[in-house]
């Protein structure tokens, strides 16, 4: 079951007197594509049907996107400093000042869940750390996240 959006999720009002420009826009993504869509109120018929008209546009964006089966976007960036995707090394401090290490693997079990798990650096080394993050991020994906 999809979570329930907002009957204007995706959907925003634009009203420009000065270029006498108004109407719904309608911004999408999804896996890294995007469609944008302008619904004027002069070119349907005034402000609520422009915005049906926006609603319905919208809706069969998500459908068609739901019914294409797509692969992720799962390529390394050059913001990717581990070398592979969903693991990232992680330092974080705590309120007493104290700082941790670890190596992270994170993926997605399910649409909307996010899964994550970290490895001390501390306790297992970088490098065995490191694997351990690898294993766990093909591994969670492995069980149809991501």
């Amino acid at each position: 079951m999809k979570p329930r959006l907002g009957d204007n999720h995706g959907i925003a009002r634009i009203e420009l007197p000065s270029v006498g420009s108004h109407g719904w826009q309608v911004r999408l993504q999804c896996r890294g594509e995007k469609v944008s869509r302008f619904f004027s109120d002069r070119t349907h018929g005034g402000m609520m049907a422009s915005l049906l008209a926006a609603r319905q546009w919208r809706d069969e964006q998500r459908e068609f996107w739901s019914s294409v089966q797509r692969p992720r976007v799962c390529q390394a960036s050059p913001r990717n400093a581990s070398g592979v995707v969903g693991v990232s090394r992680v330092i974080v401090r705590a309120q007493s000042g104290a700082i941790y290490h670890f190596w992270q693997a994170t993926w997605c079990p399910a649409s909307g869940q996010r899964q994550s798990v970290k490895f001390s650096i501390k306790k297992y080394g970088d490098a065995v750390a490191y694997q351990l993050a690898i294993e766990a991020r093909q591994s969670g994906v492995g069980d149809g996240g991501d």
